[in-house]
């Protein structure tokens, strides 16, 4: 079993450097192998596979029930072209880890660096693993020192350069550009759903009921009644609903409908779609505060694409070359791996200093494949 003590320093760029049983067999690998290359930096396979294990940790324990499967099973399973799911999430880590190297080449440009407090933070993490488990589970998850310092000095320089690198961009958003209008619409369902979730189509004599119904609300909207009122007596709900010409859901008919009205409280005709029918009525033109969202995500919007940007063209300005027979050595069907969270945690801020969580501890079956339930750590950043 692998674990940590009590407590555990943890990046928050890196998420919770977690504890972890492992089981099934796994042969013993050269940490020191390269397993690829970025520029002239090396990626050794123990960095690597540490970072591949506590990933498949986190799949396997918290992400496999809420799939419908188990641990081992999971990663035989189909991902889409043509690739398994170990294949899949191989692939994204590998690319992680290309653009965590990346990053650390360019932090200097960015006056980005390990303090001093975080650099003994990471040394701290990595010796209490160090003490606290196994020679066997160390061996089995690359869990030594100098590979679990590699990658918690990369995490950390990643997550201090994520702002620095989203910086400059133009925060300026007009209304125009952000616009959103409001609607109520009601939707009239060609289905009922039982108490216990089973689902009817009505009959064709049901559906031209449901169309009177339809046609009534709008005459009565048009005549000047309250939508709402007037849904709640035909025994429907009006929505409310905020957009703009790009919004798809929940329907596109209605969606051009609506935004193709020049005055508040026009209402459209009943439209009519595959499952149902819609009515809509324009309450607003311009929305404020949907529009101020709006804002908020398109300045997010251009942060994400300066950021990707730069990865995209500091990949394309260096040699990036993979080993796969070396990288074909981490194996997740054979060997399974399942979290077990400390009861407190110490999360290293971004100043050094540090702020203790306290979680509750959980038990590991002597089999991570047949008890864990899984959950992706995404670093695709």
């Amino acid at each position: 079993m692998v674990h940590f003590g009590k407590k555990a320093a943890v990046l928050t760029a890196a998420g919770v450097l977690a504890a972890t049983a492992v089981t099934g067999c796994s042969g013993s690998i050269n940490t020191d192998a390269v397993v690829a290359t970025v520029g002239d930096d090396e990626i050794t396979l123990g960095v690597a596979n540490f970072y591949a294990r506590m990933t498949q940790g986190q799949y396997e324990t918290y992400y496999a029930s809420m799939m419908g499967t188990t641990g081992d099973a999971m990663w035989t399973q189909e991902a889409g072209e043509d690739q398994t799911y170990e294949e899949s999430v191989k692939d994204s880590l590998m690319e992680n880890l290309e653009n965590m190297y990346l990053i650390s080449q360019h932090a200097a440009d960015y006056e980005v660096s390990l303090t001093e407090e975080e650099e003994d933070a990471i040394a701290e993490a990595a010796a209490q693993f160090d003490e606290d488990n196994t020679d066997e589970a160390k061996e089995t998850v690359s869990g030594y020192r100098k590979d679990i310092e590699e990658f918690l000095r990369l995490a950390t320089i990643q997550t201090k350069m994520d702002s620095k690198m989203r910086e400059g961009v133009d925060e300026e958003v007009s209304d125009e550009e952000a616009a959103q209008k409001a609607m109520q619409y009601v939707f009239f369902s060609y289905t009922t759903t039982d108490d216990s979730g089973n689902t009817t189509e009505l009959t064709d004599e049901e559906k031209e009921s449901l169309k009177t119904d339809a046609q009534s609300l709008v005459d009565r909207v048009n005549a000047g009644e309250d939508i709402s009122t007037v849904a709640e007596e035909l025994g429907q709900t009006a929505y409310d609903l905020t957009f703009d010409s790009e919004s798809t859901s929940p329907n596109e008919d209605l969606i051009a409908a609506v935004d193709a009205f020049e005055t508040e409280g026009q209402v459209t005709d009943v439209i009519e779609a595959d499952d149902g029918l819609y009515v809509g009525r324009l309450t607003s033109l311009l929305d404020r505060d949907a529009t101020d969202q709006k804002k908020t995500s398109i300045v997010e919007e251009r942060r994400q694409e300066q950021y990707d940007s730069l990865l995209e063209e500091w990949r394309n300005d260096t040699d990036i070359k993979v080993d796969e027979k070396v990288w074909d050595k981490v194996d997740f069907e054979d060997t399974g791996v399942t979290i077990i969270t400390s009861e407190t945690e110490e999360t290293i801020t971004d100043d050094g200093s540090t702020d203790d969580t306290s979680e509750g501890s959980s038990e590991s079956a002597d089999d991570s494949s047949e008890d864990a339930s899984a959950s992706e750590d995404s670093a695709s950043e």
